[in-house]
């Protein structure tokens, strides 16, 4: 199988850190991609008509993207114990905490969007701090419901790798005043599949093109 990756991108982490967790890995050929939405990638957008990573291309041709998409997909290859819970209770728990991983790196993203990556005349600070309010009131929730001694399942690797980025990408200090998130996420930044993962690199973005707007100013135009 390829999938094709991004190194400092959190859903791509989060499907290699399962795929070490399930012993998957030793069957994947790992592609690195350069993505970004002002910077399109022929090969990724071929692909995938979102022009996204992760893409998984599987043995028989069938191409997945989305990391949650992927992820259960190569829980049901694996003979060992299932990352995606079979007891429903259990699974609703776990899918849960990965759409809160998700929204934290989503919004994470979309921080960082409006605090460098943006040109500066049309960042707008409102919404910025609007995201960063969401990373707040996710990280309050999971230090009053985050579980240290169960066993790891999906939900725990999409937080882990999204909360990873947050700190790699230095948008909020997550672990300021909350010792139990804090212990945790360091708990499992020790397990091997998170070392084995580091992000690493620098987003590549092509400048966007400024088309006037008649009436409107070139800020809301590069919005």
């Amino acid at each position: 199988m390829k999938l094709l990756y991004q190194s400092h991108s959190p859903y791509a982490r989060k499907v290699l850190v399962a795929a070490h967790e399930m012993g998957l890995v030793g069957q994947l050929e790992v592609i690195h991609h350069e993505t970004s939405p002002t910077l399109r990638n022929e090969e990724v957008f071929a692909l995938n008509p979102l022009g996204k990573v992760p893409v998984l291309i599987c043995d028989d041709q069938t191409v997945l993207f989305d990391s949650s998409v992927i992820c259960e997909y190569l829980d049901g290859l694996q003979q060992g114990r299932k990352l995606f819970p079979t007891s429903s209770a259990l699974r609703f728990l776990a899918l849960r905490n990965q759409a809160i991983a998700m929204g934290i790196a989503d919004a994470g993203i979309a921080v960082r969007w409006e605090t460098e990556r943006r040109p500066e005349a049309a960042r707008w600070a409102p919404l910025r701090e609007g995201y960063r309010q969401k990373i707040i009131a996710a990280c309050d929730f999971l230090e009053g419901v985050i579980d240290q001694d169960k066993e790891l399942d999906i939900g725990d690797i999409a937080l882990a790798t999204a909360l990873s980025w947050i700190a790699f990408r230095q948008v909020y200090d997550f672990e300021a005043g909350r010792l139990r998130l804090r212990s945790w996420y360091r708990q499992m930044g020790m397990r091997p599949s998170m070392m084995a993962t580091p992000l690493e690199g620098d987003t590549v973005d092509r400048a966007p093109v400024a088309y006037p707007i008649s009436g409107a100013s070139d800020a809301l135009a590069l919005a």
